[in-house]
């Protein structure tokens, strides 16, 4: 005997509920957002968790995901996993074309998101405080910390102020393991992800002019809402791409 229509649909309503259920990590994000078997690129979080064994892959998925939305044929991807502490290096630098890690460093955050641990952030202009999300790099320049780079935030509401802030990545001397020994953490900065001052002018050169750079903490609406995390169509990605620089 044939079993009734609404129980044999029961299965498949299950599932469609839980995949559009809150996440609470990068890992329970992606696995509801994408299910294995519809990865339109399957290769590239596996290349970088390959390339960084250290990562947190689940953060390293849904960076491969803003990638593949934003610009799928980038040559250079850092990630920024603030969830970590920043007495340990939370920051990594990918060359996508020859798949390889250029940089593993610390990174600082902004006064404002907090002491070792970063929980707070903000787009608002002098809030001292990081920005999550997606960023384009722009030009590299000389300027009142020394050799920097322009970011410009992609994601409206969440990052989009960064260039007027002045978000930028440059070098610190209160990004050292010699400081943390000295006060227990890094240093902060205004807000900007400050690196430490000797591989600040080679980190910069390998991701600057039109690369990206991913930053991540599991803040709840950006996971939900973000639309480089849930990019449905091409079209959208073409569009996210023509956003003036």
């Amino acid at each position: 005997m044939s079993r009734p229509l609404p129980l044999l649909f029961a299965p498949l309503l299950a599932s469609l509920v839980a995949a559009f259920a809150a996440p609470a990590t990068a890992d329970t994000f992606f696995s509801q957002a994408v299910p294995p078997d519809h990865l339109s690129r399957p290769s590239l979080d596996q290349v970088l968790a390959r390339l960084a064994p250290r990562a947190n892959p689940g953060v390293l998925r849904l960076a491969a995901r803003a990638l593949n939305c934003a610009d799928p044929g980038a040559d250079r991807l850092a990630v920024i996993d603030f969830s970590l502490s920043s007495n340990e290096p939370r920051m990594w630098v990918f060359d996508l074309k020859q798949q390889r890690l250029m940089f593993r460093e610390l990174v600082s955050h902004g006064e404002g998101s907090g002491d070792e641990m970063a929980t707070m952030f903000s787009n608002i202009p002098d809030s001292h405080q990081s920005s999550i999300g997606l960023f384009r790099t722009l030009n590299s320049y000389e300027g009142s910390n020394g050799y920097s780079l322009r970011l410009q935030g992609m994601e409206p509401g969440v990052n989009d102020n960064a260039y007027d802030r002045a978000i930028v990545i440059h070098g610190a001397d209160y990004v050292s393991e010699e400081f943390i020994e000295q006060n227990g953490r890094i240093g902060r900065s205004y807000g900007c992800p400050a690196v430490r001052s000797e591989i600040a002018i080679p980190l910069i050169d390998s991701i600057k002019d039109n690369q990206y750079v991913f930053t991540y903490y599991p803040d709840q609406t950006w996971l939900e809402d973000s639309a480089f995390l849930r990019c449905p169509t091409d079209a959208h990605r073409l569009a996210m791409n023509r956003q003036p620089q």
